[in-house]
């Protein structure tokens, strides 16, 4: 068993601890972060398909308003470049695929006046949630007691908006609005600006791709940290008290003043901590399950879609998938349709073999895209809920309940032990640039305390 010393250990080497990492760094503390996994980038993961065209399995999407990400995007040199947008949307319902300029919007006026009025209400319900604390709303015991899913039922008179916008369970979530706090769902879209910042492409959270893909952050933010970055070393035991903490791996014990955890809240609760975590903070961690994602990507030799006036974006009522966007790259020199299939239908795809999503996948993409979808030369898919490291994506969320009840405990250092992870976030929690804040703010905590001694 190998000893190190140091001010800091960090827990974790996704965006979060890597920030963490960064920030530790500047203000002159001697640290180390330890990651279980053989690469740094947690969340983010870039793959290179046959052709040589980088992919990401993970997160991959940046908007305008996500400062952080863009400046650390221009500190380490990296290309962003806009998602591909033009053209009409699809909506396939049984067999029936109608193209649409804006998802949106509905072919029934009755049901696209449903629509629009519930967003209104939801824009409006989002942008009153203190960020900081959003148990303290007056109206957080109601809303956190109501699903999404029965809010929606409240508030919404046509049964084809209802479907419409329950979608945004799992396509922003990644579970079913029926598993949803209304206000964590309201928090979460605060958090990002508003809905319609959150779910839009152009000027929204899908507005721009990474060419290198977005676990270049993470490799870069690592190679400025150098051998304070150390890969394997799986923690299984974080002990501590009033004079510091002691940090276990199977061949490391790191002994520091303070650590950062900065994973989501259901890993870090399966960590063994002596003495114990506080009540409120272990039952945050069971209250927290990460959401449920099988990420695909079906790969042809042209973006064929953009010849017929299609944006490659569509919804489906299918299980696999249920969501589609262009991920072509910019050059335009492959088409790929990227896909998402999430919450209760992914753990029910799970049990599937890989060739039966796949022939699935195809036959979702034919429907909405026509016959030259049939034959993808590549399908590569990736179930985030089966990496060890991660058990689902995209981030954790809260069930009825959780918000009022253990909240404070999100963030609230446990002695010395301080929280990062996006989902501690109160700036596009979620996000890569939620991870980023958390990261930050973790180190500036301790800073602030070392100063004070």
């Amino acid at each position: 068993m190998n000893t190190r010393t140091c001010d800091v250990v960090v827990i974790g080497a996704g965006a979060s601890g890597l920030a963490a990492g960064t920030a530790l760094k500047a203000a002159g503390l001697d640290f180390v972060v330890l990651e279980a996994r053989d690469r740094v980038g947690g969340r983010t993961y870039s793959h290179t398909l046959e052709n040589g065209v980088t992919i990401d399995l993970g997160g991959q999407w940046v908007a305008p308003t996500q400062g952080r990400v863009l400046a650390l995007a221009r500190d380490l040199g990296l290309h962003v470049f806009p998602s591909h947008d033009d053209g009409d949307r699809v909506i396939l319902q049984g067999r029936k695929a109608d193209r649409l300029v804006d998802l949106a919007l509905s072919l029934d006026d009755e049901v696209a006046a449903d629509i629009y009025q519930v967003r209104q209400k939801m824009e409006d319900l989002a942008a009153s949630i203190p960020l900081e604390s959003p148990w303290t709303h007056p109206d957080a015991e109601a809303l956190d007691r109501l699903t999404y899913a029965g809010w929606l039922d409240q508030n919404m008179t046509t049964e084809g908006g209802r479907w419409r916008m329950k979608f945004l369970g799992p396509s922003v979530f990644s579970v079913d609005a029926c598993e949803l706090s209304m206000l964590h769902v309201a928090f979460y879209f605060g958090a990002a600006g508003g809905v319609e910042t959150l779910t839009a492409t152009r000027g929204g959270g899908q507005d721009s791709r990474f060419a290198a893909g977005m676990q270049s952050l993470s490799t870069g933010m690592a190679r400025a940290l150098g051998d304070r970055v150390l890969l394997n070393q799986v923690v299984d035991r974080i002990q501590h008290n009033a004079d510091g903490v002691r940090v276990r791996t199977e061949s490391l014990e790191v002994r520091a003043k303070y650590a950062i955890v900065a994973l989501p809240p259901a890993l870090a609760g399966r960590l063994r901590y002596t003495p114990a975590l506080t009540a409120a903070r272990d039952l945050l961690t069971q209250r927290m399950p990460m959401g449920t994602a099988i990420k695909m990507m079906l790969v042809y030799d042209t973006p064929f879609w953009r010849e017929e006036g299609l944006s490659g974006m569509a919804v489906s009522d299918r299980d696999v998938p249920q969501l589609m966007y262009d991920n072509s790259p910019e050059d335009g020199s492959c088409g790929i349709i990227l896909g998402f299939t999430e919450g209760i239908p992914a753990r029910r795809w799970l049990l599937e073999s890989p060739e039966r999503r796949r022939a699935e996948a195809v036959r979702t993409v034919v429907d909405c895209f026509g016959p030259k979808a049939a034959n993808p030369s590549e399908f590569v898919e990736l179930s985030w809920t089966e990496e060890e490291f991660s058990r689902g994506c995209y981030a954790g969320t809260m069930p009825p309940g959780a918000w009022i009840s253990y909240g404070a405990a999100l963030r609230d250092p446990v002695g010395r032990i301080h929280w990062a992870g996006t989902e501690s976030a109160t700036c596009w929690a979620g996000y890569v640039e939620g991870a980023l804040q958390a990261g930050e703010r973790a180190a500036g905590e301790i800073a602030a305390r070392l100063a004070e001694v």
